[in-house]
């Protein structure tokens, strides 16, 4: 992975559009599904001025109602500068626009409270484009036991290994570990707060934040420089980890709590959902049970399988010595999409590939019965799945 210090990631948006949407993303508390629309459709430039005028649809003056009038974008760009940290905004290279677009797919289908973010404040190396592709995240309880703790670690470190990014939520618990774990095998990790960048939250994890940020990974928020941490923000920023990441993994999770919370967004997202199981008798295992029993996801005991469950990461092109040639090479483009956003173990519908895979569901129909006849997928009861085939020398 290409890292770059935060004064020399390549940008492309202009003086005049950041400073736009540091004024938005601070004055709609997050998901402001109105704005962003409106964002889309008039510009930031554009509609941060009539946002600030009142000059907009009513859904929009409702969301900014309190904080249009609060104008504070230079100086939560400069105040992020002191301390390392840069606006990432859809403009930029840097933006991972074909992850989140999942969020605005599902949001467009009428899922509530899963809009795209306007912006991200960032701090760290990691160039979020690249920390975002091939990712998987990594959830669970706070309260977490030594058998979860010593899991997530594992899983962590493993998948780091393999150079896979873990995201998680900093949080104590699994969270932690799961960042510990890819730090120790000097792999990408990122950390999605429900808080400001600059805001020490965990406290006991100040220091585990800035290792993060100063070997190769990234903490990200929506929220403007000093915004504190609160209850309704941490399930909000759930839902960036579920759509920055291919594939979520809950690793200890009570039946109502915030891990089992992102699996279900990710869900609802198209994402792929697995769960490590735990002792029966474990309260801290309950919610990963459920979601195994409920066929909402797979079980995984090991980095292996959560890579195959994950399906669409083969080896890298440096990695994958002899050269070898892949049954999918013979694979149109839009037909090679379709293929990777199906999964081995766990049937999808056509809304649910086209959504993940970006290609329109009236394709979408056409190709799978063509990968059917291909051998490359299966229809069963619950959707259409994979075929896994050897790669030929």
């Amino acid at each position: 992975m290409t890292l770059l210090p935060a004064e020399q990631q390549p940008a492309t948006a202009t003086d005049e559009e950041r400073l736009a949407r540091a004024y938005l993303v601070r004055v709609a508390e997050p998901p402001a599904a109105a704005l962003v629309a409106f964002v889309g459709e008039r510009g930031p430039v554009e509609a941060a001025a009539r946002v600030r005028s009142g000059d907009c649809p009513e859904k929009v003056r409702r969301e900014t109602a309190a904080r249009r009038e609060v104008d504070k974008a230079e100086e939560d760009l400069e105040a992020a500068a002191k301390t390392g940290a840069r606006l990432v905004v859809p403009e930029d290279h840097e933006w991972p626009a074909w992850p989140l677009l999942s969020l605005a797919v599902a949001s467009g289908r009428g899922v509530e409270n899963v809009a795209a973010p306007l912006a991200l404040w960032v701090r760290g190396e990691a160039s979020l484009v690249e920390a975002a592709d091939r990712a998987v995240a990594v959830v669970g309880a706070r309260m977490a036991t030594n058998y979860g703790v010593h899991n997530a670690a594992e899983l962590a470190h493993g998948l780091a290994v393999q150079g896979v990014p873990v995201f998680s939520g900093a949080a104590m618990g699994i969270d932690g570990a799961a960042h510990r774990g890819a730090l120790s095998a000097d792999g990408v990790t990122v950390a999605a707060l429900g808080c400001a960048v600059d805001v020490a939250y965990p406290a006991g994890h100040v220091d585990l934040l800035k290792r993060i940020a100063g070997n190769g990974g990234a903490v990200i928020s929506e929220y403007a420089p000093g915004t504190p941490p609160a209850r309704h923000r941490f399930l909000v920023r759930n839902r960036l980890i579920a759509g920055l990441t291919d594939g979520t993994v809950v690793i200890e999770a009570g039946i109502r709590s915030g891990a089992r919370n992102t699996a279900t967004t990710a869900g609802a997202l198209g994402k792929v959902v697995m769960a490590l199981p735990g002792p029966v008798q474990s309260g801290n295992s309950a919610g990963c049970h459920a979601l195994i029993r409920d066929c909402k996801a797979t079980l995984v005991t090991s980095v292996e399988e959560v890579v195959e469950t994950v399906g669409r990461f083969g080896p890298r092109p440096e990695e994958d010595r002899p050269r070898t040639k892949r049954p999918t090479d013979g694979l149109a483009p839009e037909a090679l999409r379709v293929y990777e956003a199906l999964v081995p173990r766990a049937g999808r519908w056509a809304d649910q590939v086209a959504t993940e895979s970006g290609v329109p569901v009236d394709r979408v129909r056409a190709l799978l019965p063509e990968l059917e006849i291909d051998g490359f997928a299966v229809r069963g009861d619950t959707g259409w799945r994979r075929i896994v085939r050897s790669a030929a020398r």
